[in-house]
């Protein structure tokens, strides 16, 4: 795979740009959605330009998931750093989902993720290890919440962890169709109230 890294510092930039309208063509359309000539188009520079920086289009969706896992790993220590009870770690990692959903996207692996069979392995794997990385940071949060009482669920953590994924995917779905992300904040606080043996704060994330 082609890396950023391995360009020149002053070719950064524009490899950042790249991946920038790529990631909203995919939140926005989808990954077979566009094409090299709509990100040239956007960006105003040529194919050939883009192909310096990523050979194919499968290298560059590679880079993009690379990229947007790593900022939503960051955004998780964040919530950790915070120090709040499980069920306002728990707000705080819905409020990521809504925060996307207000700016007319979707999560970029939600996205991917319906288009499965059609990516390469590597994009396929890269979108695993991202679904992976979320369940097993809900997994901790929901289990350290059971064990000091903030939190009552039957069952393992993990399956509880798995809900969590995939009833927020979900409802942005059907948020998105409807074109209403009130529909995403009533269904992200159902399935926390299910979970929370007591209302969370309502403090902002």
């Amino acid at each position: 795979m082609t890396t950023v890294a391995a360009r020149p510092r002053h070719d950064l930039g524009t490899a950042s740009r790249i991946l920038d309208t790529a990631e909203t063509l995919v939140q926005v359309r989808g990954f077979n959605g566009f094409s090299y000539a709509d990100v040239a188009a956007d960006l105003q520079i040529t194919k050939a330009a883009l192909h310096y920086h990523f050979a194919g289009k499968a290298d560059l969706g590679e880079a993009l998931i690379t990229r947007y896992a790593s900022r939503f790993g960051e955004a998780l220590a964040a919530i950790d750093a915070d120090g709040g009870p499980a069920p306002r770690k728990l707000a705080c990692y819905a409020d990521l989902y809504m925060r996307v959903l207000t700016e007319h996207k979707m999560c970029l692996c939600g996205m991917l993720a319906a288009e499965y069979q059609t990516l390469p392995q590597a994009m396929r794997d890269a979108v695993i290890r991202f679904f992976d990385t979320n369940e097993t940071w809900l997994e901790a949060v929901l289990d350290r919440g059971r064990r000091d009482g903030s939190l009552e669920f039957a069952g393992d953590p993990r399956d509880a962890a798995r809900i969590i994924v995939s009833g927020l995917e979900g409802a942005m779905l059907i948020a998105r169709s409807y074109g209403d992300s009130g529909r995403f904040r009533e269904a992200a606080d159902g399935i926390l109230a299910g979970l929370a043996s007591a209302p969370p704060p309502l403090a902002p994330c």
